[in-house]
């Protein structure tokens, strides 16, 4: 081999080498780049998950929130409209009471609840009350019952109040005092029993 040839079989392995050695270089470089890129898109896909899952939890908390707010608001205005129903039911009813206060049947009401408080009281002294609305009717009633009755100084709507003084008793047989009773005691209750 003359020495032109062996240069040229020198350069020939030497670039043989430099080549599979840039390429093993280039290799473990791309090898090393894109384990870099799967680890980041990794990364980047675990972000997104992240993100996507705290936003669902907001979402899902702000829609609780106004569900909430909403569902407060509805039963802030069914109180309201119940109220006013109500309202209205006992106006009504006060309006029936005194219609009711204009018929026979009031003055045998009256004269019952005037008998059943003296028959309590028994030996007792009693003071009976009238409304001052049934202030006409007071002689026939007395008549009637053959007791002393007393026109209140209070407006109590119509009905009878007694009071025995010796044992602290009154008896309210009071339209004002049953009516507010019954405003009390009053709820509506919605088909599913919800009052």
């Amino acid at each position: 081999m003359t020495l032109e040839e062996k240069i040229a079989h020198l350069q020939s392995a030497s670039m043989e080498q430099a080549r599979a050695e840039g390429n093993a270089i280039i290799d473990a470089h791309r090898d090393a780049l894109e384990k870099v890129f799967e680890d980041h898109k990794a990364e980047v896909v675990h972000q997104s998950e992240t993100r996507v899952k705290a936003e669902t939890t907001n979402a899902r908390l702000s829609l609780n929130q106004a569900a909430a707010k909403s569902q407060l608001e509805i039963k802030r205005r069914q109180g309201k409209i119940q109220q006013e129903l109500k309202d209205k039911i006992f106006e009504e009813a006060k309006s029936l009471v005194y219609d009711y206060m204009k018929t026979e049947a009031y003055n045998d009401f009256l004269l019952k609840c005037i008998r059943q408080a003296v028959r309590y009281a028994g030996e007792e002294p009693v003071v009976i009350y009238l409304n001052p609305s049934d202030e006409g009717k007071r002689s026939d009633l007395e008549d009637a019952a053959r007791v002393h009755l007393t026109i209140s100084a209070e407006d109590f709507i119509g009905g009878v109040r007694a009071v025995i003084r010796s044992r602290n008793i009154l008896i309210d047989n009071s339209f004002k005092t049953q009516l507010r009773n019954e405003y009390d005691n009053f709820m509506f209750l919605g088909g599913d029993g919800i009052a």
